[in-house]
């Protein structure tokens, strides 16, 4: 197995990290074999650190150090809202052409890893800008209150980083992103996997912009789409909104 590099040098290694991939081994998913972290280590020769993360759904720029100092410089940077994340999603509806939603998200606990942790916390602020890139109406009557369904391709913009953040922001919304099997729509899930045969979560972050670590350069990281993304392009015709 093999990891797709985007960008190595002395401090730091990305990847475009396949959608279904664990960023690092977990004793929740125990039956795993595949691992970013592992691949990514594997692949340069030297142990890494990661810096962020991706849901396991997600596909897209994941960023690593190759030191313990470097990986605090860039999870600082993260912290303090110095790296800007742009994300690509396909959701349920016409979203509006572009807008804002500041809405604070409660903690959300695993039933096992955070079978100790305290259930009183407040809600954490929470904000993600969005703009609309691209719209398709498909004569299929997912829902029965429709005779159509239609979709958005939209670019998404967190300024924070809470757990699920634009998945739980999209469903608020209304306009779930599909393949979300969380918190979206089921029957528009079940829709694309049997009509275009999408077997995974249309969220994929594919850049990544901040200072480097050791330069102080400005670095920007870009992921390619893998097949789902692009097959969903050519039926939508959506291959300009996406270049």
């Amino acid at each position: 197995m093999s990891v797709d590099i985007i960008h190595e040098d002395e401090s730091l290694v990305a990847i475009n990290k396949d959608a279904g991939l664990l960023v690092h081994r977990s004793w929740l998913d125990k039956g795993e074999t595949r691992f970013a972290m592992q691949l990514t280590r594997d692949a340069v020769g030297c142990h890494v650190f990661p810096v962020h993360r991706l849901d396991r759904p997600t596909s897209g720029v994941l960023l690593f150090a190759k030191s313990a100092e470097v990986a605090r410089t860039l999870t600082e940077a993260f912290g303090e809202r110095r790296v800007d994340k742009q994300y690509l999603a396909v959701v349920r509806g016409y979203m509006p052409e572009q807008g804002t939603l500041d809405y604070a998200l409660s903690h959300q606990l695993d039933d096992i890893a955070d079978k100790f942790a305290d259930t009183d916390k407040p809600p954490q602020p929470a904000v993600t800008h969005w703009q609309a890139l691209a719209q398709t109406e498909l004569p299929f009557a997912v829902s029965k209150k429709h005779d159509t369904s239609r979709y958005s391709l939209v670019r998404l913009a967190p300024e924070t980083g809470r757990k699920h953040q634009l998945r739980r922001h999209m469903a608020h919304l209304f306009h779930p992103i599909v393949g979300d099997t969380t918190h979206g729509d089921g029957r528009h899930n079940r829709f694309f996997r049997r009509q275009y045969g999408c077997e995974r979560m249309m969220l994929h972050a594919n850049r990544l912009t901040l200072t480097h670590p050791v330069s102080g350069a400005p670095l920007q990281l870009e992921a390619g789409l893998d097949a789902h993304w692009l097959r969903l392009a050519d039926e939508f015709d959506w291959q300009t909104a996406l270049d």
